[in-house]
């Protein structure tokens, strides 16, 4: 997504700052909890870019403005796995092995939902142009994340497949932004697929695995 809205930038701080609040509230259990949100948000950013660089940055290389583009540029695509990351790497280097998945996944949709409102305002991620008019990509994402919210609400409050809920967002937001890409207007320079499919394929793919291998460990991955 390339965005320079002033309604973007607000929202987003406005999502970052929900996350911070609540994980200074939980850090006040363990210190290690609030390095270990701000490792993956770190992370997440640097994904966020890097996974824009990857999929389309490099096609603006003869833009005149193409620094204000990579600049700006950055995507959730990237963000996701690229917290995750960070959030690995925090527990590893922090030796904290209980999971925290869950409650990163809870808190996921919300500042999501924020940032799409952006986009809505930032005139960025727009659906492809059909006979009937043009697809309402911000809007089926909204939608997504709030099935989404709800579906990881019903698993908290049952106590369903704890310890997974992160595993099953990745997974299933994976799935969902690859369908979705289609009926986007981004570029498909790989053999008719843009990159943002690649990395959702990939994303989805660890998810599972890092799901399967807990099924049958119980280890604490994420």
């Amino acid at each position: 997504m390339n965005t320079g809205s002033p309604v973007y930038a607000l929202l987003l701080v406005a999502g970052i700052v929900i996350g911070t609040v609540y994980w200074v509230r939980v850090g006040r259990t363990d210190s290690r909890l609030l390095l270990i949100y701000f490792a993956g948000l770190a992370c997440a950013f640097l994904g966020a870019k890097a996974a824009f660089l990857l999929a389309e940055g490099w096609l603006y290389q003869n833009d005149p403005n193409r620094w204000t583009v990579w600049l700006s540029g950055k995507s959730i695509v990237g963000a996701l796995p690229g917290g995750w990351l960070g959030v690995e790497l925090a527990k590893r280097l922090l030796d904290y092995r209980a999971i925290t998945g869950d409650r990163f996944a809870m808190l996921l949709p919300v500042p999501l939902i924020l940032g799409r409102v952006g986009c809505h305002f930032a005139g960025c991620c727009r659906g492809s142009v059909f006979s009937f008019g043009q697809w309402p990509a911000v809007q089926v994402e909204i939608g997504f994340q709030l099935l989404a919210l709800g579906g990881l609400w019903v698993l908290r409050r049952r106590r369903l497949l704890a310890g997974q809920h992160f595993h099953l967002y990745l997974v299933g937001y994976g799935v969902f932004r690859f369908a979705h890409e289609f009926l986007r207007a981004t570029p498909k320079p790989f053999l008719g697929l843009s990159g943002y499919q690649i990395l959702s394929l990939a994303t989805a793919a660890a998810a599972l695995a890092a799901f399967s291998h807990r099924q049958k460990s119980n280890a604490p991955l994420c």
